[in-house]
């Protein structure tokens, strides 16, 4: 029977075994980092280090919480809580709310727009769409960065769209409003509520810590304010975490996420033990060649080491002043791809959003190119 530290390489070994925390993991793409998580989850229970019902694993989205407890169920690990940080402040929310308050958690709302056009409606405002959707992430935005709505209105003056920033702030306020009459509460309520009730409640800061005593955050660059804060009250005073990421794969820094909480990790955490994952399993060293000189000089960078032998062509990095040129550019080099004699069932374009695919289309399209989208 295997273990759960059988086929890890060295680095990825070192981290497994680091059962105590304060422990960072830094790992660049493609080199084992779930693999990793669960590994030393798996390798706690097995020795005995962890109860697998004291244990949370926390990611970013419910997908890769499923795939982590999926890998942990492989590994003979069950009882393990893997999930978003909403879900896990959600559930505290709902099983300790009854008890402090006498009846059922306020529901969530299901359209934050929606609600925003009736809080519009009150006070004589009537923005379009995009407008309502701008404002609904400026409301994200402000909570997840724990600012007040005049925190807000200080840091952001130039308001929302056509909006000026006095009419966000009373849009912002309506809303807030119409949300408490209605009993309801929007996702980052939701983290704001779990902490309210850990800082303000001994007895819950007390249940919650009871009954989870260690923490593994993936994503950790992507950690926001609001989620740090969350973080910390569920630990308490106490060291077990083990936090993993890379300040190279920041995605969520436009909605307040913070990759400072990474980067400064060693030295809010003086006694943290650091394990650099920089064996990258999954591109040729052509292509890390390329990313490794992309992100040289920023913080926090890996520098990635190919681990198969195979070469492969060195790609050709491009840049461009928008989508429209970029996908124009993309265009006329499929163009002459055809021309030269490449058959078009050989010929795939990769984008990182799904929105830029309509700029790709239209610019095929403008030079007699047909394409089909897939996924």
């Amino acid at each position: 029977m295997t273990g759960p530290l059988d086929g890890l390489d060295e680095h990825q070994l070192e981290a497994a075994r680091a059962l105590r925390g304060p422990v960072c993991v830094l790992a660049g793409a493609g080199t084992g980092k779930t693999r990793v998580i669960t590994r030393r989850i798996a390798h706690g229970v097995d020795t005995g280090a962890y109860s697998p019902q004291r244990v949370m694993a926390v990611t970013f989205t419910a997908k890769a919480a499923g795939e982590m407890r999926g890998r942990l169920r492989a590994l003979g690990v069950s009882g393990v809580s893997a999930r978003t940080f909403h879900a896990a402040a959600l559930a505290q929310v709902n099983f300790f709310w009854p008890t402090l308050a006498g009846d059922q958690a306020p529901s969530i709302i299901d359209n934050k727009v929606r609600m925003l056009a009736h809080a519009a409606d009150g006070v004589g405002l009537a923005p379009d769409t995009a407008t309502l959707r701008d404002v609904a992430a400026s409301i994200e935005w402000r909570k997840v960065t724990l600012r007040s709505i005049e925190q807000y209105a200080a840091d952001r003056p130039d308001g929302v769209g056509r909006l000026s920033v006095d009419q966000v702030v009373a849009l912002q306020r309506a809303y807030e409003k119409l949300k408490d009459e209605r009993r309801q509460m929007d996702f980052e309520d939701v983290l704001l509520t779990c902490a309210g009730m850990i800082e303000a409640e001994p007895r819950v800061a007390a249940a919650v810590r009871e009954q989870y005593r260690h923490f593994t955050v993936d994503e950790y660059q992507d950690v926001s304010p609001l989620q740090n804060r969350v973080l910390e009250l569920w630990l308490g005073d106490r060291r077990d975490l083990c936090v993993v990421g890379d300040a190279s794969q920041t995605v969520y820094s436009f909605t307040g996420a913070d990759a400072r909480y990474l980067l400064d990790f060693e030295r809010t955490h003086t006694d943290a033990r650091v394990v650099r994952l920089e064996r990258n399993y999954r591109s040729t060293a052509p292509v890390l060649a390329v990313a490794n000189d992309l992100m040289r000089g920023r913080q926090g960078a890996l520098e990635l080491v190919a681990a198969r032998a195979d070469e492969t062509p060195v790609p050709t990095v491009r840049a461009f002043d928008d989508d429209e040129d970029e996908a124009a550019a993309v265009a006329r080099s499929i163009r002459d791809l055809l021309a030269s004699g490449v058959d078009p069932h050989d010929v795939a374009v990769l984008y990182r959003s799904h929105a830029q695919s309509a700029a790709l289309l239209s610019a095929l399209s403008g030079v007699g190119i047909a394409a089909s989208v897939l996924g």
